[in-house]
């Protein structure tokens, strides 16, 4: 497999991973650098792992993943993204959302559920998997931290209405997860 294919895949797989960093940039954590290390490594390394476990796991266990992964993935970015346009709702101004390990794990967990079909892709087309993985991974961090930076950008223009339209935007990817594996 080309190189460009192989970017290309990690430029389309780091989209989600993006989108859900802007949505995180654009909350009310004061140390953004910190939340951009704390979401871009586990993103990045989820992203790399998936992709090797689709590779790993052959059509059997993919099939049997693939007929729930959509809800779970829906159910975790809708939960979050619901918090988060409650909390952009709210008066409270010093409430801060709280980024955990449980909730990281699980962003980084729903956003890596296409590399797990795109590992299982590499392995049907005979791909590289050492260097395709850790294209995909590195891709993801970059995309990530840049995504929680631009989010604080956008927060600090638009203020409360950032985190609405975060969460907004974390709704959206989690809808649109699952109409693409019902359709």
């Amino acid at each position: 497999m080309e190189l460009v294919t192989i970017l290309f895949i990690a430029v389309i797989l780091a989209l989600d991973c993006f989108a859900v960093a802007i949505a995180a940039g654009s909350s009310r954590v004061s140390d953004k650098g910190r939340l951009a290390l704390l979401l871009a490594i586990p993103f990045g390394f989820f992203q790399f792992a998936m992709t090797i476990a689709g590779w790993a796991a052959g059509a059997r266990t993919v099939s049997f993943i693939s007929g729930f992964d959509h809800w779970a993935a829906f159910c975790i970015l809708a939960v979050i993204g619901g918090k988060m346009v409650y909390e952009g709702y709210r008066n409270d101004v010093e409430h801060v959302p709280v980024y955990n390990a449980p909730t990281i794990i699980m962003l980084s967990l729903a956003t890596s559920v296409d590399a797990l079909g795109a590992g299982l892709s590499l392995a049907f087309l005979g791909g590289d998997i050492g260097t395709s993985s850790v294209i995909i991974g590195l891709t993801s961090f970059v995309f990530a931290f840049a995504g929680v930076l631009l989010g604080r950008r956008l927060g600090e223009h638009l203020g409360k209405s950032m985190e609405i339209v975060g969460g907004i935007i974390l709704l959206v990817i989690g809808l649109r997860i699952l109409v693409e594996s019902i359709v």
